[in-house]
Order: C-alpha cells, then structure tokens, then sequence
C-alpha cells in the first residue's frame, strides 16, 4: 500500500493535463473577450460610415 502511494505522488500525467487544460481556457477566454471588444469598435465604425454615406457629403 505504500508502494501505490508513492507512485501516486510521483504521477503528474494528472495534473499537467489539468494545467494545459486551464491555460487554454483562459486563452479562450480572453480571445472571446477581445473579439467582443474589436466587433463592437467595427459595428461603430460602420455606422459612423453609414451615417455619411447617407447623408450625402457630396463626395463623388
């Protein structure tokens, strides 16, 4: 029984797989929160263009 247990102690398989697992989460994370960002600036920028096409500056 004490030899199962220190081999269990010795096994990190486990928790590296856990550890890659969080780090990619936040990755994820983090990717889905700077693409809200950059979409909602994109959405803004092509109303700001839409607003001048319709309003006709004159531009040819």
């Amino acid at each position: 029984m004490i030899k199962f247990a220190r081999k269990l102690a010795r096994n990190t398989k486990g928790a590296t797989a856990i550890e890659y697992g969080l780090i990619a989460a936040l990755i994820a994370v983090a990717a889905m929160t700077a693409m809200s960002n950059l979409g909602e600036t994109l959405n803004g920028t092509f109303s700001n263009i839409d607003t001048e096409m319709s309003a006709g500056t004159g531009a040819a």
